[in-house]
């Protein structure tokens, strides 16, 4: 297991105060070490041959020295990124850099895996495996900007975690002529599908992404609608953590009011026990979390070994409801923390494992109503 520090706690938090869906992306997600580079290609001056002297001709007719000229391009276009920028987006999209794990899982799965050239180190470490072997990783938190600018890529996509306290940290990509596009990691279920048909817009892919937008609501409605019948007087109370508590950092990271886990819960029939907290990620104190007696637990961490077993087993949790009854489950962290169409994913899995009886398998043993 990779220690955790105060360091990285914190780091954690600053991230998720952004929400950049740094899951790997993911809240507790370390950065993986990046070691590959590229040559930048310095621009050769064009040398210019001496003038020659050249006998006087005859001026030709005006209609026969026009020069043909050449066929207009495609427009660019015009239209605004998910921060509200004015961007101009290229006509057609070649080449691609990501900033943004969550971002990187939507151009995978639209087909564009081999026209990212440049990614974060995030999404070195959850999709690597997926993307070109000469694919660069930079540090999401400090990009090389002299080196996205000698990439000359047509669209680069970031996600907030670049710019911190209204600073542009793009500013110099921006004035080479190079279409920035920012993501601000999303809140809410709704804003997600928006960042779909966004992405799909600015790569030619506009249906593609309204289509993965459109299956993401079908599964919403499908899960309101089995929520819709659980009894209120059945109703579970649920912790989710980012990280497991331990006597060196006895402190919850949660999900609260303001964002979308908090949405996924309540859309699967759940009552979060962070849901009136004061901030979106608040920081629960054990003897908080032992209070509140949940009667589920849901733990994105990674990080620690056999984490299951290892929550069931901590002390001073005996009496809490999810301990005694062994209801404690781990969600995929990628899925779950990164704001794009996998979280439905997390969702159903969420769902059945709070309700069984209404989501799993157990369902489909019930008798018809």
């Amino acid at each position: 297991m990779k220690k955790k520090t105060l360091t990285c706690i914190a780091a954690v938090m600053t991230a998720l105060s952004l929400l950049a869906g740094c899951g790997n992306e993911s809240p507790a997600a370390p950065a993986a070490t990046a070691e590959a580079t590229v040559t930048e290609a310095a621009e050769e001056p064009v040398q210019e041959e001496p003038a020659k002297e050249e006998p006087a001709k005859e001026e030709p007719a005006q209609e026969e020295v026009k020069a043909e000229e050449p066929e207009a391009s495609a427009a660019a276009k015009s239209m605004k990124d998910r921060s509200g920028n004015e961007i101009e987006v290229p006509a057609e999209v070649k080449t691609i850099v990501s900033m943004a794990p969550s971002i990187t899982r939507v151009l995978i799965d639209l087909g564009l895996a081999d026209q990212i050239v440049c990614s974060d180190t995030n999404t070195q470490a959850s999709y690597g495996s997926e993307l070109s072997a000469d694919v660069l990783y930079m540090d999401m938190m400090a990009p090389d900007l002299e080196k996205l600018v000698a990439l000359a890529p047509d669209i680069i996509f970031t996600s907030g975690m670049s710019s911190k306290d209204g600073v542009d940290a793009f500013a110099t990509v921006r004035e080479a002529g190079i279409c920035v596009a920012d993501i601000p990691s999303s809140t809410s279920l709704e804003a997600i599908k928006e960042d779909l048909i966004f992405i799909g817009t600015c790569i030619g892919k506009e249906s593609e992404g309204k289509k993965l937008a459109d299956e993401m609501q079908a599964d919403l409605d499908k899960i309101s609608a089995i929520a819709a019948t659980i009894p209120e007087e059945e109703k579970k109370t649920v912790l989710f953590e980012l990280f497991t508590p331990s006597a060196d950092y006895p402190t919850i990271y949660t999900a609260g009011p303001g964002t979308y886990i908090n949405e996924m819960l309540e859309t699967a029939g759940a009552i979060n026990i962070a849901k009136d907290e004061a901030s979106q990620w608040p920081a629960l104190t054990e003897e908080a979390a032992v209070g509140a007696d949940p009667q589920v637990i849901l733990t994105a961490d990674m990080y620690t070994p056999d984490v299951i077993n290892t929550i069931l087993k901590m002390q001073g949790w005996e009496n809490v409801t999810a301990i005694k009854n062994g209801a404690v489950y781990q969600l995929n962290a990628d899925e779950v923390n990164q704001p794009n169409h996998h979280v439905i994913d997390a969702l159903w899995d969420m769902a059945e494992s709070i309700y069984p009886e209404y989501f799993g398998e157990e369902a489909a043993l019930k008798p018809a109503a």
